[in-house]
């Protein structure tokens, strides 16, 4: 039998706590590409990821996708419809061979209210995703999408161990635009020009940021000048 003690969220618990935890957890197996909820559906169960990654997606009624998150193993979602018992508000889907841990929202949210230190740690788990989307709202306001752009670059990135950064694999450039809310063909014409600029160069490999501090200074000023500093 699959344990929910070894999920990061429940692993300060006995045994005895999450017995009635343990009894109502369905276990599931995901492969990559399949649809773990669909935006709108009325399920209120909440999922902690044991292995894997999905992408959480919003989608306006003419079809238009924006990459809202990504979670990996130990995260949570789905949390916001078992707490108000509204529809999902955005679709998961598989990015990789993904098994995670279902569990119903009455029993769960029993726990939560019953348990002070979960309730702490689910609120600090929703506060963390708020200011994380504070930020990139902030972000879609203040910065053209130029600077989106090179602000998600820096992010992705890591350091590369000839100097700079580097991204690899390259997201597609549709994912890109997912990410911050424009059109593939504005990715692919702005990363074009970054790299004629030598701000970046790119292959099937990697995009690779040789001037991490300049693109990093960019957006700096565009958020200067959008509050009225520059």
């Amino acid at each position: 039998m699959q344990s929910i003690e070894r999920l990061p969220f429940f692993r300060a618990f006995s045994p005895e706590a999450l017995a009635p935890l343990q009894a109502a957890a369905s276990w599931r197996s995901f492969e990559a590409g399949q649809v773990v909820v669909e935006g709108g559906d009325a399920t209120q169960e909440v999922f902690f990821l044991a292995e894997g990654v999905v992408r959480v997606l919003g989608r306006t009624s003419g079809g238009h996708e924006l990459i809202l998150n990504e979670l990996k193993a130990g995260d949570m979602v789905g949390e916001y419809a078992a707490i108000d018992g509204g529809p999902r508000s955005a679709a998961v889907v598989a990015l990789t061979r993904t098994r995670l841990c279902a569990l119903p929202s009455a029993p769960f949210m029993a726990f939560v209210l019953a348990t002070p230190a979960a309730a702490l740690e689910l609120l600090r788990m929703l506060t963390a995703r708020v200011r994380e989307r504070d930020a990139r709202l902030i972000e879609l306001v203040a910065l053209p999408v130029r600077l989106r752009l090179a602000s998600l670059l820096l992010r992705l990135s890591r350091p590369r161990a000839a100097g700079g950064r580097v991204i690899s694999p390259p997201p597609p450039h549709h994912e890109l635009a997912a990410r911050i809310g424009t059109r593939r063909e504005v990715v692919s014409r702005i990363l074009s020009q970054m790299q004629r600029e030598g701000l970046l160069s790119s292959d099937r490999r990697a995009i690779a940021l040789p001037q991490p501090e300049m693109l990093a200074a960019a957006v700096e000023a565009g958020f200067q000048q959008a509050s009225g500093g520059g």
